[in-house]
């Protein structure tokens, strides 16, 4: 067992609302005092469970049962916020042929399919990425988290299916907040279910004993 320490820019800050509720300060600019956690899935739902929050804070708090559930679709609304500023500024491009030509022209950042994108677009992607790339294309980042009708709002566009975000700037803000949602539900990094939770009050961590 390991008590694991992680820098503030790794964790999730809570704060406790005007009527004494939990509420995720995913900007880190809520006003008072915080506790920092661990930022997954697992282990927020097993602080709940175990009023790990009550704790931190030294008080009988309102913590919602569905915590988790809000946290998540707060970063997806994050997400799809960034998405939309990415396509403004011209860094991200929708349509198959769109999406080819970026990654045979060496500029992609990030290849987007939509939750329902077909495997036989997703295949075709992935071997035009392998013959640019010479071999394995293990280091690019490749994200199927939101459905066609996100990526559609998002990006302003009908039926996206397969997307792309362009290397540069305009694309590092989403890029950040794509993987954010990835390590909350696990997908990129995420830890598993602790086995005991530490919440904290101030500029000390929420953190979670886990066995090596």
């Amino acid at each position: 067992m390991t008590r694991e320490a992680r820098p503030a820019s790794d964790l999730m800050r809570f704060v406790l609302g005007p009527d004494g509720s939990v509420v995720p300060d995913l900007r880190n600019k809520l006003p008072g005092r915080g506790a920092w956690a661990v930022p997954t899935a697992a282990v927020v739902g097993e602080a709940v469970r175990k009023r790990a929050f009550s704790r931190a804070f030294k008080a009988e708090l309102k913590v919602s049962p569905t915590l988790v559930e809000e946290i998540d679709a707060a970063l997806v609304r994050d997400l799809k916020g960034a998405l939309s500023l990415a396509n403004k500024a011209g860094a991200a491009v929708a349509g198959f042929g769109k999406v080819e030509s970026a990654i045979l022209s060496g500029t992609l950042a990030a290849l987007i399919h939509a939750r329902e994108a077909a495997e036989d677009g997703r295949r075709k992607l992935a071997a035009a990425l392998r013959k640019r790339e010479g071999g394995p294309i293990s280091g690019l980042s490749v994200f199927d988290d939101l459905p066609g009708d996100d990526l559609d709002v998002a990006l302003g566009r009908v039926h996206v299916i397969h997307a792309a975000l362009l290397a540069g700037p305009g694309s590092e803000g989403c890029l950040v907040r794509w993987r954010r949602l990835r390590v909350f539900r696990g997908v990129d990094g995420g830890a598993g279910p602790s086995r005991d939770v530490d919440v904290r009050q101030g500029g000390a961590r929420f953190e979670a004993e886990r066995q090596d």
